[in-house]
């Protein structure tokens, strides 16, 4: 099990938390969205939550809930531009389709 960030990427978050007091790392997940039904979700990691999966690089933690880690395991975090804005971006092996705006995936679990 995994998630990595790019070196871009990796930059980006150590900086957001060197900035933010009291920020842990990086909160990693996905929640039900968009018109495929699943869609990545970042945020500061403030504290350890209860069944999280803690993931380190380079002293960077990546913090993923229980409910998330089977659909976003093996995930690549990028960031660079999209368009006229900076933002993450994902490569996810469990991602399965894609809507075509870009902003929900679906997984073969999904199918069923």
């Amino acid at each position: 099990m995994a998630v990595s960030l790019t070196p871009v990427a990796f930059a980006r978050v150590r900086t957001f938390v060197e900035q933010t007091p009291g920020a842990l790392g990086l909160r990693f997940g996905v929640t039900r969205t968009g018109c495929s039904g699943w869609g990545h979700v970042t945020d500061l990691a403030r504290d350890q939550r209860e069944g999280d999966t803690v993931f380190e690089q380079d002293g960077v933690r990546i913090y993923v809930d229980a409910d998330s880690l089977g659909l976003v395991d093996g995930t690549e975090i990028d960031f660079g531009k999209q368009g006229l804005s900076e933002t993450f971006m994902f490569r996810n092996p469990n991602a399965t389709a894609e809507c075509g705006c870009g902003e929900s995936f679906t997984t073969e679990a999904d199918k069923a």
